[in-house]
C-alpha cells in the first residue's frame, strides 16, 4: 500500500466502490459510513478533509443511483424526504467547515465511537417498533402503495425528524459518512417509518444532503488530491447501488437492520486499533 497512485489501484477501487454501493444501498446507508473507514485504512497519511470530500462525492453518485431505483419500486417518501433533507443543509455546510480542525487521529477515534454506538443500538435493540398508539401531536400521515402493491400507513414527528435530520446533517458531513447510517436508524427506531420506506427514503434525503456537503468541500478546495480516486471508485458504487436495491426486495427487514449491524461492528473495532496505534 506504499503507493496506492499507481495506476492498478484504480480498478481496484472502482470494485470496492461496488461492493460499497451494493451493501450500502442494500441497507439504506449509502456507503458512506463503511467507505471512510476503508479510506482510513487505505490512505494513512491523507488528511481529514481529503477522506471527508472524496466521500461525500461518492455517497452522492451512490445515494443517487438507488434513489432512481427505489423511485422505480415506489418505496419513497418524497414529502418527508424533502423535509429532512432541507433540515440538513445547515448542519452538512458546518461539519463540512468544521473537518478543516480536526486532526487524523483525533478524526479517527470520533467517526469509530459514532460507529461503535450506531452498532450497539442496532445490536440491543434489533426489532423495531410497531407505530405507537399515541400519535405525536405535530405529526404527518404517509399513506402510499409501492410497486409490488405494499400498502404503508405511518405517522411521524415533523418536529423530532427536522431536529434529528440538522444534527445528523452535521455530523455526517463532518465525517464524511453522508447520514445513511444514521437517519435509517433514526427513521425506524424513533419515527416509526417501515423498514422498506426508511431504507429508500433515506437515499433520496441522503442524495440531496451529501451533493449539498460535496459542493462545500469543492469550494474549500479539499479535492485537490482526490478527484482521480473519487471518480474510481464513483463508477463502482453507480452499478454496486442498482444490484443492492434490487437485492433489498429479498431480504426481510430485521435481516437489513442485522446486516448494517455486524457491518458497522467490524468497521468500528478496525478504526479503534488504528486510532490508538497510528
Amino acid at each position: 500500500m506504499a503507493d496506492l497512485h499507481a495506476w492498478w489501484m484504480y480498478p481496484l477501487l472502482t470494485l470496492l466502490g461496488g461492493a460499497l454501493g451494493t451493501y450500502g444501498t442494500l441497507i439504506g446507508a449509502g456507503g458512506g459510513i463503511f467507505l471512510v473507514p476503508a479510506l482510513l485504512v487505505l490512505y494513512p497519511q491523507e488528511s481529514p478533509n481529503t477522506i471527508a470530500s472524496m466521500s461525500l462525492a461518492v455517497v452522492f453518485f451512490n445515494a443517487a443511483s438507488g434513489t432512481i431505483a427505489y423511485a422505480r419500486m415506489r418505496r419513497i417518501d418524497y414529502h418527508a424526504g424533502l423535509l429532512f433533507a432541507v433540515a440538513t443543509v445547515p448542519g452538512a455546510i458546518l461539519g463540512a467547515y468544521i473537518t478543516s480542525l480536526l486532526s487524523r487521529q483525533l478524526f479517527d477515534l470520533i467517526l469509530s465511537v459514532v460507529i461503535l454506538s450506531l452498532a450497539a443500538l442496532i445490536i440491543f435493540r434489533p426489532i423495531p417498533r410497531a407505530q405507537p398508539t399515541h400519535l405525536p401531536r405535530y405529526g404527518l400521515t404517509s399513506h402510499f402503495t409501492d410497486a409490488k402493491g405494499v400498502d404503508y400507513h405511518y405517522t411521524f414527528s415533523t418536529p423530532r425528524g427536522v431536529g434529528l435530520s440538522f444534527l445528523i446533517g452535521w455530523v455526517s458531513s463532518l465525517l464524511g459518512i453522508g447520514g445513511g447510517a444514521f437517519h435509517v436508524p433514526v427513521l425506524v427506531y424513533l419515527l416509526h417509518f417501515p423498514l422498506h420506506v426508511a431504507t429508500a427514503t433515506s437515499h433520496f434525503t441522503l442524495a440531496i444532503m451529501s451533493l449539498i456537503g460535496s459542493v462545500t468541500h469543492v469550494f474549500m478546495g479539499d479535492f485537490a488530491h482526490g478527484i482521480r480516486r473519487t471518480l474510481a471508485l464513483a463508477v463502482g458504487v453507480l452499478v454496486g447501488a442498482q444490484l443492492g436495491a434490487s437485492l433489498s426486495q429479498r431480504f426481510r427487514g430485521s435481516t437489513l437492520i442485522r446486516i448494517l449491524a455486524v457491518g458497522l461492528l467490524l468497521f468500528g473495532l478496525r478504526l479503534v486499533m488504528q486510532a490508538l496505534h497510528p
